[in-house]
């Protein structure tokens, strides 16, 4: 295969990993330094939505595809406001798309955000690194040559492990969507929830009422909902004893509740079921989970470096598994035998990926309509 062409204009650019592993590559988009987790994404497409998912604060990213941008970026093609990576690490970074549709090119929307890229590395030597050497931080700069100082500069990155980043991506006011006439009221919780989770409820005949993440039980109830809905986020589960408390709470109101990826670790923690740290995270959109209740194997979308420890959930006499991953065994969904309350790791409303989940809201939304 033919690489692609970098033009001898292009800017360096250096990634230094934790472990003192380095790579060289030209600059794209923002020109400045990037700090945070390296991850990678497995998709061929949907990169403007992975880039914009707040489950990704704190992380710089290897999209894994050996093209990236040449659909071009579109204003519709968002999970939130604003780009949530760190940075971005590809083989290829295209400026010239083919999409009619699009509204401008990857550089000029990652310089808008102020998004700091790398590109002409080996990815695939890359991801295969970090399967087995594991997440670390890692720094990529356009700026700092000097490696001992781009050392000096990671060394000052915090862990992902014990990092609470939910509240910093939880929107500061409470909005509300959908029809207010609507027969059925859900309460979310807000841990970086994607906006298209709040468009498969709202479709559905939802009327929902967003709550930043520090809200209150009390306050939850004041709007009489007829379930709870537990965000997706990023960080650490565990670093939240806050939303735990908050889970607890709610599930005392007996009404359904549902959990997506971060909302499925802490309706974990709320029955005392422990979560950890992944060794590489699953991410991307061709992840296969059985369905253990109707024996049917879904392929999923999914973002997660934490997981719900398996032995606890197992032996617990009040939770039962619902779901594991196909791949590793992992826990992708759990319910509780004495509520009307289940979560999943994946992500069924899947933008980017397909949408043999997408059932999971139906069931949420029966649950609400027979009272």
């Amino acid at each position: 295969m033919q690489l692609k062409q970098i033009s001898t204009m292009a800017q360096p650019a250096i990634l230094l990993l934790a472990d003192g592993h380095v790579f060289h590559g030209h600059s794209f988009g923002k020109t400045g330094t990037a700090t945070g987790e390296i991850c990678f994404n497995t998709g061929m497409t949907g990169y403007q939505e992975v880039f914009t998912d707040p489950s990704y604060t704190g992380q710089i990213l290897i999209m894994n595809n050996v093209h990236v941008g040449n659909y071009g970026v579109k204003s519709t093609d968002v999970e939130s406001s604003t780009v949530k990576i760190r940075g971005l690490i590809a083989r290829n970074l295209e400026e010239q798309f083919s999409r009619f549709m699009a509204d401008g090119d990857l550089n000029t929307y990652l310089q808008a955000n102020n998004i700091v890229a790398i590109e002409g590395i080996d990815t695939r030597a890359l991801v295969a690194h970090i399967r087995t050497k594991g997440a670390m931080n890692c720094i990529i700069s356009t700026e700092i040559a000097d490696l001992e100082s781009l050392k000096a500069e990671l060394a000052k990155v915090p862990d992902m492990d014990g990092l609470e980043l939910a509240s910093t991506v939880s929107t500061t006011v409470e909005y509300e969507l959908g029809d207010k006439n609507a027969p059925i009221k859900v309460a979310v919780l807000d841990y970086g929830v994607k906006e298209h989770i709040l468009e498969c409820l709202v479709s559905r005949g939802v009327h929902v009422r967003v709550h930043p993440a520090k809200t209150d039980f009390k306050r939850l109830k004041e709007f009489n909902p007829d379930g709870y809905f537990i965000s997706n986020g990023p960080g650490d589960p565990a670093a939240m004893p806050y939303a735990v408390a908050t889970v607890k709470d709610l599930l005392t109101d007996n009404k359904p509740v549902f959990g997506i990826c971060l909302g499925h670790q802490l309706l974990a923690l709320a029955n005392d079921i422990p979560t950890f740290k992944m060794h590489h995270g699953h991410r991307g959109l061709n992840h296969p989970v059985k369905n253990i209740i109707t024996g049917q194997c879904e392929i999923t979308t999914q973002n997660h470096g934490f997981g719900v420890d398996p032995v606890a959930v197992r032996n617990h006499p009040n939770v039962e598994v619902t779901h594991v991953n196909l791949n590793d065994d992992s826990i992708e969904g759990i319910r509780l035998k004495d509520r009307q309350a289940f979560s999943v790791q994946y992500h069924p409303e899947s933008t980017p990926g397909p949408h043999d989940s997408r059932y999971l809201f139906d069931n949420f939304v029966g649950m609400m309509t027979v009272k």
